[in-house]
């Protein structure tokens, strides 16, 4: 994908830069069986209480329903058109199998109009195709991995991203995430083949504070402007020290350097590097 920049006609316009959206139908409008109403919250909970903050505002959008449980097994499907979807960061192909059913995917890198997929444990090792991970072959790049068989996928998901198939043992197969973690997935999880595309959205600045509004993220203020009785970094004269030994949440917590994932997580077994392992 290619990225383009703007003369700088204004300020903004100096630092900003898009997507070039290579391949894009930039003209086509959502499969209308494939769209659901996205209720904004705004971080509030049930009883009207800001439980997550920085919400809030931001360009009305409708979610697209994508099939990350590839179930549709043993049909081809051939690819309509490649979409932009404003609730991830990767693009989407809009896939119709022979029965005339049509699904969104996650586009991987080398999915074109015209190509056809396959979900079967006899597919071919490419693109956009899923099979279980007894099918695939050691050294592979796979996304969109299930956790859980049947459970749809939950891993590797967002633009340009991708995992490597390292080893099967024991029922197992182990994966390197793009986080450096070493982890056994369960060998009848399915994946898909293939990195997953819009690999060049990492290197967009959106150029400008309202660009991150339309995104529905409101402004972060800094605790050490605050007063004290809003935040433990405010008070003082001036620009003064935070006053504590690291730098604490709203709410008093250690901000950095404190381990939030339970001891004893029943997940821990099926972990083998850790991405943060020294």
């Amino acid at each position: 994908m290619s990225i383009k920049t703007y003369k700088p006609t204004t300020p903004s316009r100096r630092h900003m830069s898009v997507s070039g959206f290579d391949g894009i139908d930039k003209h086509a409008k959502p499969e209308a069986s494939l769209v659901e109403v996205l209720k904004k919250h705004s971080g509030r909970n049930s009883y009207g209480r800001i439980t997550v903050r920085h919400k809030g505002g931001g360009n009305r959008r409708k979610y697209r329903v994508i099939d990350f449980k590839r179930d549709k097994v043993g049909a081809e499907g051939t690819v309509i058109r490649l979409e932009y979807d404003p609730n991830r960061s990767a693009h989407i192909a809009l896939v119709e199998y022979a029965d005339g059913e049509r699904r969104y995917i996650v586009a991987p890198v080398g999915l074109n109009v015209g190509d056809t997929i396959l979900s079967s444990p006899d597919a071919d090792i490419k693109p956009g195709n899923a099979l279980p991970l007894e099918k695939i072959p050691v050294g592979t790049m796979i996304h969109n991995i299930e956790l859980y068989p049947g459970k749809g996928a939950q891993l590797v998901r967002s633009a340009g991203t991708a995992a490597q198939l390292m080893a099967k043992e024991g029922g197992m197969a182990q994966v390197r995430l793009p986080s450096g973690e070493y982890r056994y997935v369960r060998l009848n999880c399915i994946a898909t083949i293939g990195q997953v595309g819009n690999v060049d959205y990492a290197n967009i600045s959106l150029g400008k504070a309202g660009r991150v509004r339309h995104m529905g993220i409101r402004p972060t203020v800094r605790g050490s402007v605050m007063n004290p009785c809003d935040h433990p970094h405010g008070g003082g004269e001036g620009k003064s020290p935070i006053g504590h030994a690291g730098p604490l949440t709203p709410w008093g917590k250690p901000a950095l350097g404190y381990k939030t994932r339970k001891t004893k997580n029943r997940t821990d077994k099926f972990i083998v590097k850790r991405r943060n392992a020294k």
